[in-house]
């Protein structure tokens, strides 16, 4: 006898899972509970704030010089396009002019940083999406910049080197040439990981049409940077409101098509070209000259308030500053890139695969530091 019931349909219950915060795949202490349908994500629900920083209040707290270490901690990944934003607002403040040979420095410096960046990005990309050799090669190729910062700054990641006013010491005699030979390096490696992973069969699919941002919804989320480009919005800080000397480079933005994960990789990946093009114009130029200008140590800035941003890998990166005349901010309000690029986490993420959230939340490249600052 036939079972009656065989061809009713089965019901099914969404199940909870988390993710995180303790998860390789969420870079960092960052936590997700996903409801899924079977392997399809019906809801999520993001939670921060496991990594408790404080940083902004602990500006109120030091004296302006100390701020910078703290700048250093937020995103650990732009310690010097932090450093940068920060003594650019306090110098805003007080009207100080900065000697030509410490911006080409900081200019190099930071697009060395960019570098550096993307380049621990395009790897732990390529892990999030399973492939384990183009981390191999970024970490090599990054391990060269972080001796290079070394030699400059004294630090592999924490630097403390963009001051108020210039930079703490000259950089070494042989700066100019050992930058020449680790941008040859980093070119060749920078091909070798395109032809490796970007037009790979297996990354296409676990890339394209994945994760699509719109550039409307990109806009309206208030996202920036790379995530923005990726989206088709070509705004780029540092041509759109150029700051220090960026305005004697001449460089591309790239953008991409249609914001899904494959655009998001590919603009980190063109935009390390374009850094690499920014720092040989910029060796090129560097001038002589002095690179700090005297300050007391005790900085007292003049009442007021100020407003100063700037292109961190991750994206717009502004410092929002109140002084009261004493030798301690009053107010120090940081507007961070990750933290408003992983706003959108809940709309990307909804109706796609838990195998996709994690490549959709790699593609963010967010840093929990900044994120819980």
């Amino acid at each position: 006898m036939v079972d009656q019931d065989i061809n009713k349909k089965l019901d099914t219950v969404q199940m909870m899972v988390n993710m995180g915060p303790q998860h390789p795949s969420t870079h960092g202490v960052f936590r997700m509970v996903l409801a899924v349908d079977g392997e399809r994500i019906v809801d999520v629900e993001p939670h921060i704030g496991y990594l408790h920083r404080g940083s902004e209040k602990l500006c109120e707290g030091e004296i302006y010089v100390q701020i910078v270490t703290l700048f250093d901690r937020l995103d650990y990944l732009s310690n010097l396009n932090n450093e940068m934003v920060f003594c650019r607002a306090v110098e805003k403040l007080m009207e100080l002019e900065i000697p030509e040979r410490a911006e080409y420095i900081r200019v190099i410096l930071c697009e060395l940083n960019r570098v550096a960046s993307h380049l621990l990005f395009i790897g732990t990309f390529g892990l999030d999406v399973g492939a384990m050799t183009p981390s191999m090669y970024m970490f090599r190729d990054r391990e060269k910049i972080q001796s290079m910062f070394e030699a400059v700054t004294g630090a592999r990641m924490m630097h403390n080197y963009i001051r108020i006013g210039g930079i703490k010491n000259d950089v070494p005699d042989d700066f100019i040439h050992r930058m020449k030979s680790l941008i040859v390096e980093l070119k060749k490696g920078l091909e070798e990981a395109d032809k490796l992973l970007s037009f790979n069969e297996i990354f296409l699919a676990r890339t394209k049409n994945i994760g699509t941002m719109s550039a409307k919804m990109a806009i309206e989320y208030g996202v920036s940077g790379p995530s923005l480009r990726a989206s088709g919005v070509p705004i780029d800080i540092r041509k759109d409101h150029p700051y220090s000397i960026y305005d004697r480079f001449d460089f591309g933005i790239p953008i991409g098509e249609i914001g899904d994960c494959w655009d998001r990789y590919y603009v980190r990946l063109e935009e390390v070209r374009q850094s690499i093009s920014i720092m040989e114009q910029a060796l090129y130029q560097l001038p002589d000259g002095d690179t700090i200008t005297p300050t007391r140590f005790l900085l007292r800035p003049p009442k007021g308030e100020v407003y100063v941003r700037g292109e961190n890998p991750r994206g717009e990166i502004g410092v929002y500053m109140i002084s009261d005349g004493t030798d301690k901010p009053y107010r120090v309000k940081v507007r961070p890139p990750s933290f408003c690029n992983l706003m959108t986490i809940k709309d990307l993420l909804i109706d796609t695969y838990v195998a996709d959230a994690v490549v959709i939340l790699g593609s963010l490249d967010i840093v929990l530091g900044e994120v819980d600052r």
